[in-house]
């Protein structure tokens, strides 16, 4: 019985994936419309995210337009980014809201890595746990009968060389943001 590698392909993808969006919302020196996807705005009622209350666009390298398609949520759209504490400085004026991104200091493109640097391993501490819980469940096959030893040896270096390869893309992942907020 060949054991399905499936589940594992789904739960590293999604670690991937996860790491991936983390380092979207790490600010660089340019502006990048994603730092905004975790700030919620009050809009009816209701909290909706930037994108679903407005357009936003690139003006320049360093700031960002966001032009609301109900005026009257200018006010709130200012206050979340302002609450949201991203280090990004926001004014309001007749077309919109103009968020624009500072210079980084060495000081604080360093803290920006070490703060990526964190999700990275928060990542690939995801990684080990399902590898730990896959190599778990073929250890219970083989003691059930569902697999044999030699079988249970290469299942194991088969989720290896899976979680090796994530681990070596997450690492390309931090290598460029690190590239990008040192630039």
């Amino acid at each position: 019985m060949a054991y399905n590698l499936n589940v594992l392909k789904d739960k590293v993808k999604a670690v991937d994936t996860w790491l991936e969006k983390e380092l979207a919302t790490v600010r660089t020196g340019r502006a990048n419309p994603s730092i905004l996807d975790s700030v919620m705005v009050e809009s009816y009622g209701a909290y909706m995210g930037i994108s679903q209350v407005a357009s936003i666009t690139n003006e320049d390298p360093r700031t960002i337009r966001i032009v609301p398609w109900d005026h009257s949520q200018l006010k709130g759209i200012e206050k979340a980014i302002t609450a949201a504490n991203l280090g990004i400085s926001v004014s309001v004026d007749e077309k919109g809201v103009r968020v624009s991104f500072p210079a980084l200091t060495q000081e604080t493109r360093q803290q920006i890595i070490k703060m990526a640097k964190e999700k990275c391993e928060q990542s690939r501490i995801s990684l080990r746990k399902v590898r730990d819980e896959e190599n778990g469940a073929v250890d219970k096959a083989e003691k059930a009968g569902g697999m044999g030893e030699d079988e249970k040896f290469r299942v194991k270096q088969d989720i290896q060389k899976i979680v090796d390869e994530v681990n070596k893309k997450l690492q390309d992942r931090m290598d460029k943001k690190e590239k990008e907020i040192l630039s």
